[in-house]
């Protein structure tokens, strides 16, 4: 660090703290002075709160009356890239500072000293008698391969007293030892044999390696066919970031992915890296955050937070399955990792590899434009051949009422288990019914806080509904009318077509996979691993299977409403049904076993349809492209989406109203503007929402007159206004 970097004590320095403020705050520095990006602890009112020295003070404040920042935290400072990228995503996104320091300190216990803790263990003992609440403990305990936990955690995360645990540590279940708060990670080793790589895969790692090895910054897309080895592929560049002394960091698209790559890790590596997700514990988090930040931690396996981690030398970023829905976070700062993944690695002069079957548009015209290199694997693995794709015009087919598997679609099936073959069966709806109607009166079961209708979830014998979570008993009397026996489910969800399933096939083992089905992350890999050591004979999900999972029975995947995704007026709508039915079908004849997917259709003559069943995808992104091109729409042009929130209806169209009168700024930089109109899910929480949205041309400066656009109006009471920079939806 420079002279300029240090802070003797007393001297006045501006430090930006987690808290919703919009400036700096003055204070004085510590005792031994400070360095800038020093994390530290500082008084603001009566609290202590952390925060971060950005720089030297700005004044305009009596120094006679700042006061001292109380200390410096005994972790690795924040770096000058990690405080632009921060910086840099500020201003993209139009989010405070303050919210994005708060992203990039998710991590508990950031100012407690380095220590010994004791932590729990399975111990070598049963207890004397089992109680439910002693067994919970034990099965989280299972559940968990044996991690450590606090006595705390493992009273919090099995849902029982401390005193419970305290009495399986007297009774010898569990043992109690004295370990460092945060140990480094194992050393992986990049030197142990790989697996044998095609020469295509071979191909292909060379040139991600050689990325990697130049220490600039560069994005590859790695376009490769569902089951062509693509993880092996950038399994070998993270080999080589690893010889040059860098950080790795692999994005995943859904923590159900993990268990099973980890594996794969450990068996390229020799060791287990570090994982960062929603279900690692937050003694887990709050370590792999210091030793990402001190070195010791050479890959991170995260969801898409982990990009906010205070890597020491980031050299390589993989955003797997990089076209995935699940990299845009919808709340709070509302941002897309795949985009933000490209400016951290600009930031620290790394190698950023994008991998998918079937890439997202903005990403494929990177590749066409040049901006990206692209890398492309043609072939599937070993013996594996990609699936024959079929449409079942469902218009020929003769099905009876509230029945949603074909004839056609039976009949393969049913070769299949004489065969000794697992079958797939996808509908991207959960739940029993997507709509639960009076037969009397006609009314739809809505929810009582949103604007959306109630799903039944048949196994919980409850309603839910899937934007808010709320969840109420199936009613027997219509709460419109009051007539008794009348309600009724319409439409398929997951769990109806399971009771199809089994009406059909009375001797088949059927499995269900749901995200709402399973309590944890581990008992869902433990539900694939069975289905896919054969103990299955139907398989029936929701999009959680297209992603990722291997099969090697699967041989016949079938698509019950390949037209789900194309209803609407997402612009998204047909380049997400592409992605999503190839992806599907890429399930089937993973191993030495030809596969089949057959897609149900009512217009099997639609241009997505089509391109689905030619394969030619390569057509199909042209032909989106051009349309997009056309209408100006991204990525050819740039969108915005304004939401509106507040509990009284009429204060949130008044808002509205007023930003649409005030335009001024945006019609400056020539963009259009549209609404306000009622948000498609127009009330949710109990909140009223309506949208505005923004469209401008590709090379217009559009965060910059959105600022000024909207700097005048202050929210009163609980209206909220947020700032969707390319919105992913329009809900």
């Amino acid at each position: 660090m420079s002279a300029q970097d240090y802070f003797h004590q007393g001297d006045r320095v501006a430090v930006l703290t987690a808290q919703p403020l919009d400036r700096l705050l003055d204070y004085r520095a510590p005792e031994g002075g400070c360095f800038r990006g020093a994390f530290v602890e500082v008084p603001l009112g009566p609290r202590k709160v952390l925060g971060v020295v950005w720089g030297a003070g700005g004044g305009g404040f009596d120094s006679a009356k700042l006061r001292s920042v109380i200390r410096v935290l005994d972790v690795a400072p924040m770096r000058e890239e990690m405080r632009q990228f921060l910086g840099k995503a500020a201003d993209y996104t139009l989010t405070p500072m303050s919210a994005m320091l708060r992203l990039a300190t998710r991590a508990p216990g950031l100012s407690d000293p380095p220590s010994m803790r004791k932590v729990l263990r399975l111990g070598d003992k049963e207890p004397d008698r089992m109680t439910d609440a002693r067994a919970k403990v034990l099965a989280v305990m299972e559940e968990f391969g044996g991690l450590a936990f606090t006595p705390k955690e493992l009273a919090d995360m099995a849902d029982v007293t401390p005193s419970v645990v305290k009495g399986l540590v007297k009774q010898g279940a569990l043992r109690e030892e004295e370990t460092p708060r945060d140990l480094p990670y194992p050393n992986l080793d990049p030197e142990r044999p790989s697996k044998v790589l095609t020469e295509d895969q071979a191909r292909a790692a060379a040139i991600l390696a050689e990325g990697v090895e130049s220490g600039a910054y560069g994005t590859t897309l790695l376009k490769g066919v569902t089951g062509s080895g693509k993880t092996e592929v950038y399994l070998e560049a993270v080999a080589s970031c690893l010889r040059k002394g860098r950080q790795a960091l692999v994005l995943l698209p859904e923590i159900a992915l993990t268990a099973e790559f980890l594996k794969r890790v450990e068996q390229r590596f020799g060791a287990t890296p570090a994982e960062w997700h929603s279900g690692a514990t937050m003694t887990e988090r709050r370590r792999v955050w210091r030793m990402v930040g001190q070195g010791n931690a050479q890959l991170v396996i995260g969801a898409r937070s982990a990009l906010f981690l205070p890597f020491r030398d980031l050299g390589l970023i993989i955003v797997d399955e990089e076209h995935d829905t699940s990299y845009k976070q919808e709340e709070g700062v509302l941002y897309n990792a795949r985009d933000m993944s490209v400016l951290r690695a600009a930031m620290c002069s790394a190698q950023v590899v994008l991998a998918s079957a079937t890439p997202s548009l903005e990403t494929w015209v990177n590749a066409e434009a040049g901006k990206y290199r692209r890398v492309d694997l043609n072939a599937r693995f070993g013996t594996a051949v990609l699936p024959t794709m079929k449409a079942v015009d469902m218009r020929a087919e003769d099905l009876p009422a509230a029945t949603w598997i074909s004839p056609t679609l039976k009949a393969a099936m049913q070769e299949r288990i004489e065969r000794g073959e697992q079958s797939l069966l996808f509908l991207n709806r959960r739940g029993f019914a997507p709509v639960t109607i009076c037969r009397a009166c006609g009314s739809q079961v809505a929810c009582d806080n949103c604007d959306a209708r109630m799903v039944e979830h048949r196994f919980m014998k409850r309603l839910m509904c899937h934007q808010c979570g709320e969840t109420k008993p199936v009613p027997t009397i219509c709460p419109s009318c009051q007539v008794e026996g009348k309600m009724a489910p319409v439409g398929p969800g997951i769990e109806r077509l399971g009771e199809e399933a089994a009406a059909l096939f009375p001797e088949a083992r059927i499995a269900v996979l749901s995200s709402d089905l399973f309590g944890s992350a581990r008992a869902l890999k433990a539900r694939i691993e069975e289905i896919a050591a054969g103990e299955a004979d139907i398989i029936l999900g929701t999009q959680l299977v297209a992603k990722g999972h291997n099969f090697p029975l699967l041989t016949l995947v079938g698509v019950i409403d390949a037209d789900l995704g194309l209803q609407g007026s997402d612009l998204r709508a047909g380049e997400r049904t592409f992605q999503l039915m190839r992806q599907v079908a890429g399930r089937a004849g993973r191993a030495e076993r030809p596969g089949e997917a057959l897609l149900q259709t009512f217009q099997p003559e639609h241009p997505v349809i089509r391109a689905i069943l030619t394969g030619d995808e390569e057509e199909f992104w042209r032909a989106e492209a051009e349309q997009r091109r056309e209408a100006g729409v991204p990525p050819y042009g740039r969108m915005a989406g304004i939401i509106l929130s507040g509990s009284d209806l009429a204060q949130v169209f008044d808002l509205g109203n007023a930003l649409a009168r005030n335009d001024g700024p945006l019609r400056q930089v020539g963009a259009q503007l549209f609404g306000p109109a009622p948000a498609p899910i127009a009330r949710g929480r109990g909140r009223h929402r309506a949208r505005l949205l923004v469209k401008a041309a590709k090379g217009v400066a559009l965060q910059e007159a959105l600022a000024r656009w909207t700097a005048p109006f202050k929210m009163k009471g609980d209206l909220r206004l947020s700032i969707d920079i390319d919105p992913q939806n329009f809900f």
